[in-house]
């Protein structure tokens, strides 16, 4: 027989454990969890920011909710707590350490605006990475405690499926753990790809699963890829002083607008960060002094080159985490391409009270606040008497790297595909942050453009910044462009002076006029 732990609600709310011998072992539980003896009204399979969302949700409408959650190690041994990637291993830390690396250049501007600053200015990675590790750890605890305050139950536990309705782990005593729902929600996320066809990337290589645990500087480090997450990581290591080298097989940043993301690459380029184009790695050693020697080779010429690094971080796409899962006991379709879980608009899966959100789902945005929204609208769905359905167009996101991009709405190029050429117009501005100009900052990256549909009113497409703060600009933006906002709206919009904001509003210059669109003036 095999024990399931069984919750019973005691004096005070407060749930009491006693563990239960379930006659069959795990088949006779799943065919009492299959005849209708459900444990839970909800089961949440993924603890990060869009499985809490549901949980905290389904809860608050006075549901019976658990939730699952186990983080696998990274093959270099790295571990966290509740929260997901975003809050461990992704937003939260990112963000922190590119606020590190902005301070750097900061230190280097206030001698022209009067202060004295001692030369030379060091970073202290250890001090950087235990502050940030600190304040991801309270998030972990505090997430624990809005879980035990609402009422929901969490397994630390690596859930796969017995049946539609039923899951099952192992605790950490050893003891096997069956639970049941009328409803489950998978929000397991995704994982770093690792290239295990190079020799020695698993064994010598990191992934950003690790990069925000290293106790010690990374130090001379190679970044490999060309994501979004390739460029982040590789932007706040050069800003803190670290010899970084991207080494990028074909385009920066795909699926984002082209010409942007040139002005990402130029910029960084300009301010020390190392490129390798169009080259591929093809082995990794480690030598005797402890350093990474790296082979790779140039895609164009086919000519071999090497060098030594520290660090070698793979930043080479994620893969969605259901390998452990046994989606096909539930009989939930994945993609036989990229093994991400197919669903329908309402979140649905194959298996109709079976649903997915986040990462883990084929042709979602990969974004945090994509998964909260889209598992609250589902919840709400499910058991608030709601009928909304998440709207995954003009979703605005932001690339955190040393000049942040910030976009919202098409792209240049999808605008071009989705209507023609002659059908859009584009409205852009080269502009300097009036914070560069006292101390001498090079403006050169700086630079907004808003895609619109040619016909009047001119109705918003696409809105791209690259700049300081981009994410706050591009966030009210965005609320205009859901809105259905026109170019001849915008333009009648008072821009707030002085910021960067107001260039969006003074957008008069478009690429077919040919003029130059350099801003002038103030």
């Amino acid at each position: 027989m095999a024990a399931m732990a069984v919750a019973l609600r005691g004096l005070g709310g407060r749930f009491r454990w006693r563990t239960q011998a379930v006659a069959g072992g795990v088949r006779g539980a799943a065919r009492g969890a299959a005849a209708g003896q459900r444990d839970y009204d909800l089961l949440v399979v993924g603890g990060g920011s869009g499985g809490l969302a549901c949980a905290k949700e389904a809860a608050q409408l006075g549901r019976k909710v658990a939730v699952v959650d186990y983080v696998e190690p990274s093959p270099q041994g790295t571990r966290w707590g509740l929260g997901g990637t975003c809050v461990n291993v992704g937003c939260i830390p990112k963000k922190l350490m590119h606020q590190a690396a902005l301070l750097g250049g900061l230190i280097q501007d206030a001698p022209h605006y009067g202060w004295e600053v001692a030369q030379p200015v060091l970073h202290d990675w250890r001090k950087m990475a235990e502050a940030v590790q600190n304040h991801v750890k309270s998030l972990n605890w505090g997430h624990r405690v809005q879980l035990q305050d609402r009422k929901v139950k969490y397994f630390n536990i690596k859930a796969s499926f017995v049946d539609e309705h039923t899951v099952c782990g192992v605790a950490k005593g050893g003891k096997e753990i069956l639970l049941s729902a009328d409803h489950i929600i998978i929000a397991t996320g995704g994982r770093p790809r690792y290239p295990t066809h190079i020799e020695g990337a698993l064994e010598y290589g990191i992934t950003s699963d690790d990069i925000f645990w290293l106790k010690e500087s990374p130090g001379k480090t190679l970044v490999v890829g060309a994501s979004y997450v390739a460029l982040e990581c590789a932007g706040f290591l050069t800003g803190i002083g670290l010899d970084t080298t991207i080494m990028m097989r074909s385009i920066p940043l795909r699926g984002f607008d082209q010409q942007m993301s040139s002005l990402v690459i130029e910029h960084m380029a300009s301010h020390g960060t190392r490129f390798l184009r169009g080259c591929a790695p093809s082995r990794v050693r480690r030598l005797p002094d402890g350093q990474l020697q790296v082979t790779w080779e140039d895609r164009a010429t086919g000519k071999e080159d090497m060098g030594t690094f520290d660090t070698v971080l793979w930043a080479i796409g994620r893969v969605p985490d259901t390998r452990s899962l046994n989606l096909e006991k539930a009989g939930v379709d994945t993609s036989p391409d990229t093994q991400k879980i197919l669903v329908d608009s309402r979140e649905a899966t194959s298996v109709p009270h079976i649903y997915a959100i986040g990462d883990v789902v084929e042709g979602r945005p990969e974004l945090t606040p994509t998964a909260i929204m889209a598992g609250r609208l589902l919840v709400q769905r499910l058991f608030g008497g709601s009928s909304d359905l998440m709207d995954y167009d003009n979703v605005p996101t932001t690339v955190f790297t040393p000049l942040e991009y910030g976009c919202v709405g098409l792209s240049e190029e999808e605008a071009v595909a989705r209507h023609g050429q002659e059908h859009v117009e584009v409205y852009h501005a080269h502009y300097k942050p009036l914070e560069f100009t006292v101390a001498g900052r090079d403006a050169s990256q700086c630079y907004v453009k808003m895609v619109c549909l040619r016909e009047p009113p001119q109705l918003l497409l696409g809105l791209h910044f690259l700049g300081p703060n981009a994410g706050e600009v591009t966030q009210g933006f965005a609320l205009g462009i859901k809105c259905g906002a026109s170019y001849a709206q915008v333009m009648r919009t008072v821009g707030i002076h002085p910021t960067c904001s107001e260039e969006v509003v003074k957008l008069r210059i478009s690429k077919r006029s040919g003029l130059d669109p350099t801003v002038t003036g103030c």
